[in-house]
């Protein structure tokens, strides 16, 4: 399976979006949204929430990309998002406000490179780890 990289960056400025949130306000429940849209996206990044808003506002709009992307790499980076935003709950549900801060920072940083810059860190990781493996 291959996936359109823009839909990918869309997925990951509603992510950013939702980690500032975390931020800002100090709520966990959009920390648990979000897990919960990064949760169903690495079982299936094609299918995931935001992959259905952008195929149906946004892809209709745009011309045909120029490459596409492998979706192996961009499951791992979402699974990568749904630790953060789920520590980032647990650590704002416990009391332990740090944790929650540190984690939803990280994925916020995550998210913010890939829907500024184009640049995946969860995808980079996952081909680090492949190259240190085969």
């Amino acid at each position: 399976m291959e996936l359109d990289p823009r839909g990918v960056r869309f997925g990951a400025t509603i992510g950013s979006i939702m980690f500032a949130v975390v931020l800002i306000t100090g709520w966990a429940w959009p920390a648990v949204f979000q897990a919960v849209v990064f949760a169903l996206t690495a079982l299936s990044p094609g299918n995931g929430p935001y992959s259905h808003v952008f195929r149906k506002v946004l892809l209709p709009r745009l011309e045909p990309p120029a490459e596409l992307e492998p979706a192996a790499p961009v499951r791992f980076a979402q699974t990568v998002g749904f630790a953060f935003a789920a520590v980032a709950a647990v650590g704002f549900f416990t009391d332990i406000p740090a944790l929650g801060i540190i984690a939803a920072a990280l994925g916020l940083m995550a998210s913010f490179l890939n829907a500024a810059f184009g640049y995946c860190l969860g995808c980079t990781m996952y081909l680090l780890i492949r190259r240190l493996t085969t």
